[in-house]
């Protein structure tokens, strides 16, 4: 009912959050405009796993996680409850019965005490936040820009997980990265930055970032790693700086020995874009268990021609393989219907959110 009007109702939302509430004001950014899209993902995603309980539990923890790093606290929960109640009894209109006032308030409460639970347990064990000194950085080109970070404390992630992350020339404006490196044992990581037009985050830490400046990196996030995986045989497939993560998972696999066989497939619109090839065919060089195939789609040069889902459908079938997918979401849909309908397992593919959520609050 609501979702039509999603725009007015989370305009609606912040505002009457802060006006009834102003002290939470500092906790956001000064443009609001990314940040009411996240809220509505975030909705929309819990309305989605209504259902299956087991993964809403996970959905809310990893939220309530790293919402820390905003200084959220336990006593903010009650009013962004009231207030996005309000706001959906607003624009739900006469749909918004009290059946329906009673299943939501119960659904707030279900999300809100997960949220606050893994907070508080993650406190225990570790800070909200990780400062970050940048300690190298090279230009790729087609503005992606490499830059790695060694954290001021220990940083303790998984392969194939992402980070986010936020510099001191946007405050509060947090964006999320996957380290393209399996965990070292000097605790560097490093990220793959492409700027985007308009991308205030990405542009800062391709075209500003230096040696010896600091930023923060938020919690590590996701379920994209290595031991998701119950068979030997693994397919990854990568478009653009979805390479990171899928580098990071190649990486993992060597330091565990290279007990698994990996198919790896590197996919772009046209030869140069073809984002960090030569690397991975170095690494192809001295693994046996590492096969790289790079695929283009929109220029005649020798080699595989192609989408991703198009060369993937040609050199499968896939279904005795684990998949790692990562790239910009179209690709990793239409690749994920494409092995789907091969016979791949829906739960043998494995990717992160095509919206990276975030709820509620920053």
């Amino acid at each position: 009912m609501v979702e039509p009007l999603a725009a007015d109702m989370t305009v609606y939302f912040y505002a009457i959050l802060f006006a009834r509430y102003p002290e939470v004001r500092p906790m956001f950014p000064p443009g609001m405009d990314t940040q009411r899209g996240r809220l509505l993902r975030a909705l929309l995603r819990i309305v989605d796993l209504v259902d299956d309980p087991e993964s809403l539990v996970r959905f809310c923890g990893h939220l309530g996680r790293d919402h820390r790093k905003f200084g959220t606290l336990s006593a903010h929960f009650p009013a962004v409850g009231e207030c996005l109640l309000a706001s959906l009894a607003r624009y739900a209109g006469p749909a918004w019965t009290a059946e329906i006032a009673a299943a939501w308030t119960k659904a707030y409460g279900a999300v809100a005490g997960v949220m606050i639970s893994a907070a508080e347990e993650d406190a225990a064990d570790r800070p909200a936040v990780w400062p970050a000194t940048v300690v190298h950085r090279v230009s790729r080109g087609n503005g992606i820009a490499e830059i790695t970070v060694r954290p001021h404390m220990p940083y303790a992630y998984a392969a194939g997980q992402y980070v986010s992350i936020e510099t001191p020339w946007w405050p509060k404006q947090w964006r999320y990265y996957s380290p393209a490196n399996a965990p070292r044992e000097d605790g560097t990581l490093t990220f793959h930055v492409r700027a985007v037009p308009g991308g205030s985050v990405s542009s800062a830490l391709v075209h500003q970032a230096t040696v010896g400046q600091t930023i923060q990196l938020g919690p590590p996030m996701g379920d994209m790693v290595l031991d998701a995986a119950d068979h030997s045989d693994l397919l990854c497939v990568a478009g653009g700086t979805g390479l990171a993560p899928i580098r990071a998972l190649v990486e993992e696999v060597a330091r565990r020995g290279g007990r698994h066989h990996v198919d790896l497939f590197l996919g772009a619109r046209t030869g140069a874009e073809l984002y960090g090839v030569d690397d991975m065919l170095r690494m192809a060089q001295r693994h046996h268990w590492l096969t790289i195939r790079g695929a283009v789609s929109h220029e005649f040069i020798p080699g595989i021609r192609g989408s991703l889902p198009e060369v993937l459908a040609e050199y499968g079938p896939w279904f005795q393989h684990d998949v790692y997918l990562s790239g910009p979401a179209p690709m990793v849909i239409s690749a994920k219907e494409t092995l789907t309908l091969s016979g791949t397992m829906p739960d043998r593919i494995h990717h992160d959110p095509f919206e990276t959520p975030v709820l509620s609050l920053p």
